[in-house]
């Protein structure tokens, strides 16, 4: 049975440095190679109104030099070295990360400690990077079909706006930001003690102790930011929007749901039930919409996971003289099924067996080993928990499932976004919805 099933647990060690900052060891001699991650705890629900982009701002200065490192140096130190990095904002976090041969661990504590220490926040490098963000969101946002609706839906779904506004951010609040803005964000959330630093991969744990103390040790920790509330009503914001889209070639819709924290028993068994909707060509949604009646060109379902609450989204975009209410009408009703009847023996056994799959991939990679632990460490103060998330996600019964369905899936409460191309508005047939 599946439940039962066990994997064998990571090796996890954990400590602070006297300024604050929080490492996190995952020794695994398997493959000489060393993944380092550094999370931040800042991600656009910190940022206050006027002055949003900052996060995301900073994944970008963060590559822009430091007191050791010129610009761009950063990129051509860990290629030349024969490894791979990236950077990454979301609302709940900025990460960094790198993964090098194993010999090349002391390159990657240097390079990430000499930016938390000592990056290079002057005007020349905010003027650049402001515009690299407005290309970005250009390219990615405004000139992609249907690229705005996740940041619409988001605003529909939430009433706090350190939960609604986009990670993206305003360009307008980007070209107001003042160096001292920047610098000023720098200090508070770039901070030692606002951080978390994993290694994950082959390293001889005392070498890499000392290693972490020369070259993070001395850094100064902050005070601590400011306290955060993303409490939200369980009312969505808003029920209905229809919105021009100038660059869509056919209509299409998402509807989004409001739903509890992360790691909750509640969002455990939503999670679930999405990937039961619409996670895969063997999902109830794709089965009905894309395979049966070949009503939709695409089919798509997230679980967007934050510390607080949290949220569903589904979505379609249907083929061309397709009647969208009918396709909502079976998202709901399938939804509706799910929720009086919960999902069925076979199915549990499919969503076990493809967790228990996810969970054998990803600690098959030192990265995704390192990020999974920097988020356990981050969010939830217990990196402990990747050796018991599969257990926890294993014990969600179809009861739970149906429940939570029932609660907060099968309902009124909820968003719907119409996208219309451009010139077509009030085709829509909002009341069917």
């Amino acid at each position: 049975m599946s439940e039962s099933f066990q994997l064998p647990p990571l090796e996890i060690e954990e400590y602070s440095l006297s300024n604050g900052l929080r490492v996190v060891l995952n020794r695994d001699e398997a493959v000489p190679v060393v993944a380092v991650a550094v999370y931040y705890n800042v991600g656009s629900r910190n940022e206050r109104e006027g002055r949003t982009g900052f996060a995301h701002l900073f994944e970008h200065m963060m590559f822009q030099g430091s007191e050791n490192v010129k610009k761009a140096e950063h990129f051509q130190f860990i290629m030349k070295a024969g490894g791979t990095m990236n950077g990454t904002t979301s609302s709940e976090r900025t990460n960094y990360f790198e993964t090098l041969p194993a010999s090349q661990l002391p390159l990657a504590l240097w390079l990430e400690s000499d930016r938390m220490r000592s990056l290079a926040v002057t005007q020349e490098n905010l003027d650049n990077q402001r515009e690299a963000v407005k290309e970005e969101k250009r390219l990615r946002y405004d000139n992609q079909p249907y690229g705005q609706i996740f940041d619409l839906i988001n605003e529909m779904i939430f009433r706090n706006f350190a939960n609604s506004h986009s990670t993206i951010g305003s360009m307008e609040h980007l070209d107001d930001a003042t160096v001292e803005d920047v610098q000023e964000f720098f200090r508070i959330y770039y901070a030692p003690n606002n951080a978390v630093l994993v290694l994950s991969g082959s390293f001889e744990p005392d070498t890499a102790k000392q290693l972490v103390e020369t070259y993070f040790g001395d850094i100064p920790s902050q005070s601590p930011p400011p306290e955060l509330d993303v409490t939200e009503p369980v009312e969505v914001a808003q029920t209905y929007r229809e919105w021009e889209d100038k660059l869509a070639p056919f209509p299409a819709f998402l509807i989004g749901w409001k739903i509890p924290k992360r790691r909750s028993p509640e969002f455990n068994a939503l999670y679930l039930a999405g990937k039961l909707l619409y996670d895969g060509e063997s999902s109830r949604l794709y089965q009905k919409l894309v395979k049966g009646d070949e009503s939709v060109i695409q089919l798509f379902g997230f679980t967007d996971e934050r510390r607080g609450p949290s949220s569903i989204f589904v979505g379609a975009i249907p083929k061309p003289d397709k009647d969208l209410s009918r396709i909502r009408d079976i998202i709901m009703t399938e939804i509706g099924h799910v929720a009086t009847d919960g999902p069925t023996a076979e199915e549990m056994q499919k969503l076990h067996n493809q967790l228990i799959n996810d969970a054998v991939r990803m600690r098959q990679s030192s990265m995704t080993r390192a990020q999974q632990i920097a988020e356990y460490a981050l969010y939830d103060g217990d990196p402990e928990l990747i050796n018991s998330d599969l257990d926890e996600l294993l014990a969600i019964t179809p009861e739970q499932i149906r429940n939570a369905v029932q609660t907060f899936l099968n309902t009124q409460n909820r968003a719907l976004l119409d996208v219309v191309p451009a010139g077509k508005n009030g085709h829509v047939d909002a009341a069917a919805s």
